[in-house]
């Protein structure tokens, strides 16, 4: 198998991992609310969900930046690379600096944050290097994505806006993934 097919692998595998992590933890959750409570919640110090949803954020962490390379390739685009790469990178930050551990939330809050940039970004930096419809899908997941992860400063349904927000990006990056098998 080329790289190029490994790549495309891992661009499947990175959102299946952290979306499959967190409706299996959220499903195995007691009182926990996909509408109102945030995804890192299940991944929090002491949570009993902890080790599955740290798991899928490592998934999606170690994935991710392969499936950047190949995407990045297939789009000469060095700039999309790098916001995919940096999504899988915060993703591990993610993991790394949980709801309530020794570095704090607001640790967790930068690396959070950052890795919504940077998902949000990918699609919109990818759409230069895109034509047609593809180009125009790709700018209406990115400006979704921006928009509905700012949501989730608004307070209300924060985790119903963070899972749409997140997961439009990764339909996306499932896409471009087929995408590119398909070549």
């Amino acid at each position: 198998m080329n790289r190029a097919r490994v790549g495309a692998w891992c661009g499947i595998g990175a959102p299946v991992s952290f979306v499959g992590g967190w409706l299996l933890a959220g499903a195995r959750a007691d009182s926990y609310s996909p509408v109102h409570d945030h995804i890192s919640e299940l991944a929090q110090v002491g949570a009993p969900t902890r080790p599955l949803m740290t798991a899928a954020l490592v998934g999606f962490g170690v994935l991710a930046p392969v499936w950047a390379g190949t995407l990045g390739r297939s789009l000469a685009a060095p700039e999309v690379r790098a916001a995919v790469t940096a999504a899988g990178v915060t993703t591990l930050g993610v993991a790394a600096l949980p709801l309530g551990g020794d570095a704090g939330d607001g640790a967790h809050a930068v690396a959070a944050g950052l890795g919504y940039a940077a998902m949000a970004l990918s699609p919109l930096l990818a759409a230069r290097h895109l034509e047609g419809r593809t180009r125009t899908v790709a700018l209406v997941v990115g400006a979704a994505s921006a928009t509905l992860l700012s949501g989730t400063l608004l307070g209300h349904a924060s985790g119903a806006l963070q899972r749409a927000g997140l997961g439009v990006v990764d339909a996306w990056f499932l896409a471009m993934a087929v995408r590119e098998l398909r070549r």
